[in-house]
């Protein structure tokens, strides 16, 4: 594996911890459902997911236009998708 490919991976794999934290944070009624987005928006055609927050396109549209309990049931779906992909 060349070196950035590495540095990515490596990259990827925090990232996917972070916000499994998060999640779990929000689950726990410890955090406010704050966005989850990164700054890393790109969307990944073949799940149909941003890259940086797991996120469908229609739940980052919606996300401004969401109540708290709405929030927290995308990072619920967010959760589960983090789950799913180090199964």
């Amino acid at each position: 594996m060349a070196a950035p490919e590495l540095l990515s991976s490596v990259a990827q794999a925090l990232a996917l911890e972070a916000m499994a934290k998060l999640a779990a944070q929000v689950r726990a009624g410890g955090l406010y459902a704050t966005s989850p987005c990164i700054s890393v928006c790109r969307m990944d055609p073949q799940v149909n997911l941003c890259q940086g927050c797991f996120r469908t396109l229609d739940e980052i549209c919606q996300w401004s236009k969401s109540d708290t309990a709405a929030k927290r049931q995308i990072w619920s779906r967010i959760e589960q998708r983090i789950q799913g992909s180090t199964a």
